[in-house]
């Protein structure tokens, strides 16, 4: 919740800052003036893992460009919109400017939506599967789009880290929301030097968390969200392990009701598992090997996706060689935790189009308009 604040906090401040140019052309003989104005209506698909913040980070530089919005949250998590524009009501905004559309026929309602020619833009979060058929959809209307879709997290380990301090980021990056984020660490790619002691030391953390329902006050690691998503955890782990890759901790689905998994650590993943090609959204750390510098990099780049990648070292000139490295729109060096409203958000390659945050995510609802004044 307070993530999703500080998004609105920010673009409030981002409002008064859209700025545009004033110059003399080359030929000398009129002025180029350029101007940012709001896309147009704006429809907004959100996920269901962060459901306040995956909204408020689009609703907020929309509002602040100028945009009128539809939301369309996730299936599982539609209260929280409604929640959301019943706030914003109540502080003044006028009515038609926020738009709540919960839904349980996503496409047909979404289909209509982005064959209206009234809208100007669409912004989703979610699988890369269903971005592709969105970014297909979009095309026939031209609309501005903006896609933060799926991740595929390499975590670097080198020889020269702060252990301490990457297992510690590891539990962020890993842990965080049980797993259940686009920017969780996927594959842990540590140099062979140092992969035994780090495993040693991120099973007895994982160990140690104690699973059970949110309400609980003791609870740190929740269940996932549904039946689909657990079982999707469970067949990448068996998986792997049919591959060669062995289970440290973990590994099974307890009994009892709810969809809980447990924290669980794989070694001697082979680069052929499943779980390294897919994004597990759960709460499993895959552990690899790696002799040098050349062979980790290889390896976290050899996937589709780009979103986000981790690296620790002491080295300072390999972390700026290896940040620039990555093949990912965002890079924590030393730091497992990336996330801020303040920053850009977003991937390369097939992990998204566009950015959230920062400086540069109201421009994702602005377009630039040139006058030519004469002189």
């Amino acid at each position: 919740m307070a993530y999703a604040a500080d998004f609105l906090r920010w673009f409030s401040e981002e409002a008064v800052r859209v700025s545009g140019d004033y110059r003399t052309a080359p030929t000398g003989d009129f002025r180029i003036v350029t101007t940012r104005q709001p896309v147009g209506p704006c429809y907004l698909i959100t996920q269901w893992n962060f459901p306040l913040a995956m909204i408020t980070r689009k609703v907020a530089p929309a509002l602040a460009a100028g945009c009128t919005v539809i939301i369309k949250p996730a299936e599982a998590t539609p209260l929280c919109a409604l929640a959301l524009a019943a706030l914003f009501a109540d502080a003044g905004v006028p009515d038609g400017v926020v738009n709540a559309l919960p839904t349980l026929s996503p496409a047909e309602v979404t289909g209509a939506l982005l064959a209206d020619g009234r809208l100007r833009k669409l912004s989703f979060t979610g699988s890369t599967e269903v971005g592709r058929r969105l970014l297909a959809q979009s095309a026939s209307s031209v609309l501005r789009t903006s896609m933060e879709l799926g991740g595929n997290a390499p975590f670097l380990v080198f020889a020269d880290a702060d252990l301490d301090a990457a297992v510690e980021g590891a539990m962020v990056a890993k842990m965080r929301n049980a797993g259940q984020s686009c920017v969780a660490a996927n594959r842990f790619i540590v140099h062979e030097a140092v992969a035994d002691v780090f495993a040693d030391a991120l099973r007895e953390r994982l160990a140690a968390l104690r699973l059970g329902p949110g309400g609980a006050p003791d609870s740190q690691v929740g269940p996932l969200i549904d039946a689909a998503a657990r079982d999707k955890v469970a067949g990448l782990v068996a998986d792997a392990e049919r591959r060669g890759a062995k289970i440290r901790l973990g590994g099974e689905v307890p009994a009892g009701p709810g969809y809980f998994y447990p924290p669980t650590l794989l070694t001697d993943v082979p680069p052929e598992a499943q779980i390294t090609q897919q994004e597990i959204f759960g709460p499993v750390a895959a552990i690899a090997a790696y002799p040098d510098e050349q062979s980790m990099l290889a390896a976290a780049n050899a996937t589709s996706a780009g979103l986000v990648a981790f690296a620790y070292t002491r080295d300072l000139d390999r972390a700026l060689r290896i940040g620039e490295a990555l093949e990912a729109g965002m890079v924590g060096l030393n730091r497992g935790l990336v996330s801020n409203p303040a920053a850009p958000f977003g991937g390369v390659k097939q992990s998204g189009l566009g950015r959230e945050g920062g400086f540069e995510g109201i421009h994702e609802y602005l377009e630039v308009k040139y006058l030519a004044v004469q002189a």
